[in-house]
């Protein structure tokens, strides 16, 4: 029986350190040990689905009735922060041979989120605008910038500039601390001045609050807001795949799978500092 050490958040709002036996391994659960992680806060990819409803047979299992998520169910064994777990065969991904370990952690998680909604919605010939250049954001401007996309990046202040740049974006624009892009509960009319007709507008990040958008100029100029599920199965092997051959990376910061890394790196991320 696997000891397994598991790090998890406290009411205290501390990072605390659990060692227990994995649970029985049923006939369709792999165990899997974990050397590399990119959780964060916020929700993660569908932990198990039905396999059976509408959603399910039709590739978007993601938006399954029945689906549990990771962040919404089983606290208690749930997350990836963790030395080893017990994982559902059919949400096991096989990683390219060209993606390390530490860009393929990040790719699981921002890499599906941003990937879907741009091959839904953005065809090459278009001009996409990123706002923020944080963790969702710097994958979301070089898969764009691969798709063959004009890229366009809003970023609070000048020094993402270069690295914006560097990763592919064509045009870079500071608009100088007029929102937070962490939080999505900003009045999307800040950026309607901009927006082409026809616009569609892809809120991806995780926030509690409301989002708000002026109604005249969306329905006049025919503006679409559209949400987006973390992914499904097929689009996250399409994503490894693309992601393999134009050699797609995840800039990150490193932290050792201990109590004091952990907390480190949360405090980090609370703080915004990360």
């Amino acid at each position: 029986m696997v000891q397994a050490i598991q790090f998890r958040g406290s009411p205290s709002g501390e990072v605390i350190q659990k060692t227990s036996e994995l649970l029985d391994i049923q006939p369709d659960e792999v165990q899997v040990k974990i050397t590399h992680s990119g959780d964060r806060v916020g929700w993660g990819p569908a932990s198990s689905t039905c396999g059976n409803c509408d959603m399910c047979t039709t590739g978007k299992d993601a938006y399954c009735f029945n689906a549990k998520y990771y962040g919404f169910h089983d606290f208690k064994i749930n997350g990836s922060v963790c030395s080893h777990d017990v994982r559902k065969e059919q949400w096991l991904f096989k990683i390219p041979d060209a993606i390390s370990s530490l860009d393929a952690a990040p790719l699981m998680c921002g890499g599906g989120t941003v990937w879907v909604p741009l091959i839904e919605h953005c065809k090459a010939y278009e001009r996409v605008g990123i706002i923020g250049i944080g963790g969702l954001g710097h994958l979301a401007i070089q898969f764009a910038a691969k798709m063959g996309c004009d890229v366009v990046v809003f970023s609070s202040t000048e020094d993402k500039r270069e690295e914006a740049l560097k990763l592919g974006a064509s045009e870079f624009y500071a608009t100088k601390g007029i929102s937070n892009y962490a939080q999505l509960n900003f009045n999307l009319d800040l950026f309607y001045p901009v927006l082409a007709r026809n616009a569609t507008i892809l809120p991806l990040s995780v926030d509690g609050g409301d989002l708000t958008a002026p109604y005249m100029p969306t329905a006049m100029f025919g503006n679409s807001i559209v949400g987006s599920c973390i992914y499904s199965r097929y689009p996250q092997n399409k994503m490894l795949d693309f992601a393999a051959r134009h050699r797609i990376y995840s800039i990150v910061e490193k932290y050792p799978m201990t109590l004091e890394g952990v907390t480190e790196a949360a405090n980090r991320l609370r703080d915004g500092k990360m």
